[in-house]
């Protein structure tokens, strides 16, 4: 992938350093060096203490790192080190101090609830995307449990690839909450939350609260319409869940002008109405009954026995694009009578014929109201937005990239005296680079160092050459940059310096792009003769302040359970791969009295003990840390570490990665023995310790889906296997799922059966107005227990070689020339 050159070399490959991050952090003193071994964002923290800061503290910039608290729901979260970030609008600033993002696992089942409604609302804002305007027929639109469809039945519709909706639906009795995610563009996912407002949750353990039902919905298109034939989908709701909504459903859509007409043949809960004989029935008479859940069936099973059995019925109905472009009006068949409810809340039921109007009031927000069951008013409203295809805001407070030099080029000599420090501090302004290291190799230019500002790494990379160019002799023909991670070089690129001058200047074209993009290298860093030009080691010390908010929203105690805390970290570098890290949390309020839920548990309780954790103390050390991490040579990159790991846990452990450069695989191992903590989250620990550990393989397929499955040994004892997949656009969001199987029977786990969940991960440098490494991370799962839990370690050697995987920097090549 290279053109003639004047000096012919392996060069390396810089990618953008992976780094998860949740939201920002209120300012409460003045900026501090970012508290990283690695630079500002971090792939740091587990179980997030979420930094927002209201609108007047849009335009400061925060103390430091976003303080990391282990999230007492789950699987931990990752937060970003670093400054606050200007907001897109003053009213997403206020609503993300509000309702900060944070990972929440729950003693009772609502699971994960990564402070979704925030982060949604700032994924949300009003520049995402271009408005539809006049569109020659009906757009999809959400239904009441919040997948593409009519009303209460669904369609074979589906959005784009990308697109993620956040709805919210009132029908007497329920009330629905869920996200949804189109990950490609025939696979929808759905995570629904059900409120049933006249049952109650168990008036021995919730009092007077609602009953709340947790599942998942999924839809395949299995055919793409044509101008002869209708769209086809099949689909499922709430599977793995208790199943009381559960049914199966195979529908056709086909447009006409500006009507969009669906028929379908529903199962369970849809096809309740039995208005036609299950046509499976012919083929088996097992079809013609729905099994129900079995006594002390614990919920959670995908319960494939009785899909497509029992009643069946046809549904249907049309959308109109009317004339006025924001509005559309529905009328579908239900293919439900109501009269088979969950838990015997049959419902009157004067009509099969419900009534609707979706009313679009921007590119991301729609209203909905409606008429059902011939006697029920439905009320709903939907957020969504593509975030694949949507355009990053401008970045209003980022320097200015340098320009071009054009001036005679310095001679040999002039190099030789040039004030190099001066160089790299100018690196690390605006390209970004903390420098360790500028050194040369007869014809070419090397800076290493460590990024803590810009997500794309093409945009940093062509920053640091616009810089290079300055500094450079006139026999200079290449530019690279050495990215670390850690202390542990992980990726390298080059630049022919012709071919960027050329792509940059003023009246650089597309040719000329591409032609710097065939001359562009990625290689794998590896130690060469060299003369250096400059050298410095980072202040050791780092430390910094900030807020944290956590909330549990549907528990029995109380729908809102929430903490606000004063976080501070420090961290002491004793090396560029050695560096001890620690936080301290303070309380400074909540509403923890009405906690007194104790999850029950057939296991080791190594997560359901969340209360006393949460509640035992007002100052508590979330992590103490002392870590390790060095390239060993070759493809091989090996941490250790020790100390209080997380908020539940001490010890000590290792882990070894085999990652090549460029490769679509890798293979990971690790091992820890650990301890339980007190209640108090001192020094203290309790008698509880096991071993455990994974084997995790990574691959990368088709579609830029990652596919991570670990096999090991889990906190609770119990082994078993994790299955992660997700998909990365090319502007590094991710949507993901993960399903955690162990050997722990269904009665010692408890209510779900086995852990899973749905996930977004959005780079916040496509929301805000300034470059930023850090990420939001939106996390849906039905519950959490003892049963399948790991380790939340702050740090892991995949995130932290995330730069050896190019294929994020070739589908951003054209922020080279930023």
């Amino acid at each position: 992938m290279s053109q003639a050159r004047i000096a012919p070399r392996p060069h390396g490959a810089a990618t953008p350093c992976r780094s998860a991050a949740l939201c920002a952090i209120a300012a409460v003193g003045p900026k501090m060096r970012p508290l990283s071994p690695w630079g500002q964002g971090s792939y740091h923290g587990h179980g997030g203490a979420v930094r927002c800061r209201s609108a007047a503290l849009c335009a400061i910039t925060a103390v430091g790192p976003a303080m990391r608290l282990l999230s007492p729901w789950g699987q931990g979260s990752y937060d970003e080190r670093g400054g606050a970030v200007p907001c897109r609008s003053a009213a997403l600033c206020a609503i993300a101090a509000v309702v900060p993002a944070v990972r929440r696992l729950s003693p009772w089942g609502q699971g994960s609830y990564r402070g979704w409604l925030a982060a949604s609302l700032i994924a949300f804002a009003p520049a995402m995307h271009a408005q539809d305007v006049g569109p020659a027929g009906p757009r999809p639109v959400a239904s009441d449990f919040g997948g593409v469809g009519l009303l209460q039945m669904p369609t074979a519709r589906m959005a784009e690839a990308g697109e993620l909706s956040v709805h919210f639906s009132k029908v007497d009795p329920y009330t629905r909450f869920g996200l949804t995610l189109q990950p490609f563009d025939w696979l929808e996912a759905t995570f629904a939350y059900t409120d049933i407002r006249n049952r109650l949750y168990g008036p021995a353990i919730a009092g007077d609260q609602s009953l709340k039902d947790k599942g998942f919905d999924f839809k395949l298109r299995l055919l793409e319409e044509t101008a002869h034939r209708p769209q086809l989908a099949l689909g499922a709701r709430d599977i793995g869940g208790t199943g009381l909504f559960s049914g199966e459903y195979l529908v056709a859509s086909k447009r006409h002008g500006t009507l969009d007409f669906t028929l379908g043949l529903g199962w369970g809960y849809l096809g309740n109405a039995d208005n036609v004989a299950n046509p499976l029935g012919w083929l088996d008479d097992r079809f013609d009954r729905r099994p129900g859940r079995e006594s002390g069936d614990q919920g959670g099973n995908v319960n494939t026995d009785a899909w497509f059995r029992g009643p069946a019925a046809l549904f249907g109905g049309v959308q109109w694009q009317t004339p006025w472009a924001p509005l559309q009006l529905i009328v579908e068949y239900d293919g439900n009578d109501y009269s088979n409810e969950p838990q015997n809340n049959d419902q009157d039921h004067d009509s099969p014929f419900n009534l609707g109007a979706v009313y679009r009031v921007n590119d991301w927000l729609d209203l909905r109201a409606g008429w059902e069951r011939g006697n029920t008013a439905m009320i709903g409203v939907t957020l969504h937005a593509n975030l694949a295809r949507r355009s990053a805001p401008p970045k209003l407070t980022d320097p200015p990239a340098p320009p071009l030099r054009t001036g005679p080029r310095p001679s040999r000599a002039a190099e030789a005296g040039q004030d190099w420090a001066q160089v790299a501090r100018e690196l690390e302004a605006n390209a970004g680079y903390r420098v360790s290291r500028i050194a040369r190799r007869e014809r070419e230019i090397v800076v290493e160092g460590e990024q803590t500002r810009y997500f794309h790494a093409p945009k940093a990379i062509g920053r640091s050459a616009r810089i290079l160019d300055h500094a450079a002799a006139e026999d200079v023909d290449w530019l690279t940059v050495v990215d670390h991670r850690a202390g542990m070089p992980v990726a390298e690129t080059s630049l022919n310096r012709e071919a960027f001058r050329a792509a940059a200047a003023e009246d650089g074209d597309a040719d000329a792009l591409e032609t710097l993009i065939r001359s562009l290298e990625h290689n794998d860093p590896s130690p060469r003769r060299d003369t250096e030009l400059f050298a410095q080691t980072p202040a050791p010390f780092t430390w910094g302040a900030g807020l944290g908010y956590r909330q549990n929203l549907g528990g029995p105690d109380s729908f809102i359970l929430y903490q606000l805390s004063a976080n501070l970290d420090a961290e002491y570098r004793f090396a560029p791969g050695t560096w001890l890290a620690g936080r301290l949390s303070g309380n400074l309020a909540n509403n923890f009295d009405r906690f007194d839920y104790d999850a029950p548990s057939g296991l080791p309780r190594v997560r359901t003990d969340l209360r006393s954790y949460w509640t035992e103390s007002d100052l508590t050390l979330p992590l103490l840390q002392l870590t390790h991490a060095r390239r060993l040579g070759g493809e091989l990159f090996g941490m250790v570490y020790g100390g209080y790991l997380e908020s539940m846990f001490a010890g000590f452990g290792a882990e070894l990665l085999h990652r090549p450069m460029n490769s679509d695989w890798a293979l990971g191992v690790d091992f820890n023995w650990v301890k339980q903590r007190d209640f108090d989250q001192d020094f203290g620990l309790r008698n509880y310790d096991t071993v455990t550990g994974h084997l995790t393989g990574y691959y990368r397929g088709l579609d830029d889906v990652l596919a991570k499955l670990s096999v090991g040994r889990y906190l609770a004892g119990d082994y078993g296997a994790t299955l992660d997949l997700s998909r990365e656009f090319h502007n590094g969001v991710r949507f993901g799922a993960w399903a955690t199987v162990t050997d722990a029977s269904d009665e010692e786990f408890g209510e779900g059966s086995f852990d899973k969940g749905i996930y977004v991960s959005i780079p916040f440098d496509e929301l805000m107005t300034t470059s930023t490494l850090r990420r939001a991370e939106l996390v849906f799962a039905p519950l959490t227990r003892d049963g399948g839990a790991r380790l939340e370690r702050a740090y892991g050697l995949f995130g932290l070689t995330e730069g050896r995987h190019t294929k994020l920097f070739q589908s951003n090549h054209d922020k080279l020339t930023d």
